[in-house]
């Protein structure tokens, strides 16, 4: 593990810019960024758009480590060149961004009121592969819609149990059971959800280290047992769907927990604009979230 990496994830001032959309999320996010779905005929050609868009963003002069610690990305992105340099080293070498890999496989159908992770069966060779190319850590997503026990037991023993296979990779898994911010029952859910983590990490032999993605919570510093836990690295918090300026107003009253946006951070994008365009719009972007990841109310 690289140790610079690994102090700056720790104790860095920014945020985690979460570059990640999978094959179903993809369409998406390329249809927010002007580029309808008749533009491309194949998965090949709809990644290739998708990933000269997250090319786009990293090459911005304000995306750099003064104010981003890290990225999540795509498999895609991972196995793909910023101008002729694997993603990972040019996030590094030229951006000082900490690089992170998405590696789950989507969710499965609902049971319990939450959505497991599908099965992730070439899990090993994949982190062998992330190793290879100089990752930093993983991420993986699950989803609690209701606040119902026994799922969300099971959501945060699957994390935990695959974040186990990830740290003896040499990995730093995030663990992303994320609670639906449309939940009728939001608050007891992330209730549910607080006593399952702390169990999590109480069975963490100690010098092993997580990181949290976690919605932004119904209480104000509801996690803050969680940022100064001996086990947990960072605690970085999802937009889960509150549109960018909503998403910041919440982070900021939530002390010591950092962003880690996806359609926050690339709200208002298009293919169309000019590059001082695009640029102006992220560097505004970029400094709000930023605002909100380190200068708390």
């Amino acid at each position: 593990m690289n140790s610079e990496q690994f102090e700056k994830v720790r104790s860095g001032r920014g945020f985690v810019a979460a570059l990640d959309q999978s094959g179903g999320s993809t369409p998406k996010a390329l249809a927010q960024y002007g580029i309808p779905e008749t533009a491309y005929s194949s998965e090949e050609e709809m990644f290739g758009l998708m990933h000269e868009m997250r090319a786009r963003i990293i090459r911005t002069p304000s995306f750099n480590g003064d104010r981003i610690l890290g990225a999540i990305l795509f498999e895609g992105t991972m196995d793909r060149d910023i101008d002729g340099r694997p993603t990972a080293d040019y996030l590094w070498d030229e951006e000082t961004v900490v690089p992170f890999l998405k590696v789950d496989k989507g969710l499965a159908a609902e049971a319990d009121g939450v959505q497991l992770m599908k099965p992730i069966p070439d899990l090993e060779p994949l982190l062998a592969r992330a190793v290879q190319k100089n990752i930093f850590g993983t991420k993986m997503r699950s989803f609690i819609k209701l606040p119902d026990e026994a799922g969300i037991k099971a959501i945060v023993s699957q994390q935990f149990e695959l974040g186990r296979q990830i740290l003896a990779a040499g990995l730093v898994p995030i663990l992303e059971p994320e609670v639906d911010i449309h939940s009728p029952g939001k608050g007891e859910a992330e209730v549910l959800l607080k006593a399952a983590i702390a169990e999590g990490l109480a069975a963490l032999p100690d010098g092993q280290y997580v990181m949290l993605k976690l919605s932004l919570p119904d209480e104000d510093d509801f996690y803050a047992e969680f940022v100064h836990h001996p086990s947990v690295l960072r605690v970085v918090a999802l937009s889960g769907g509150y549109h960018r300026d909503e998403a910041d107003a919440i982070l900021a009253r939530n002390h010591d927990i950092i962003a880690s946006f996806s359609r926050a951070l690339t709200e208002g994008l298009t293919a169309q604009q000019s590059d001082e365009e695009f640029d102006a719009l992220l560097e505004k972007t970029i400094a709000a979230i930023y605002d909100a990841s380190v200068n708390k109310v």
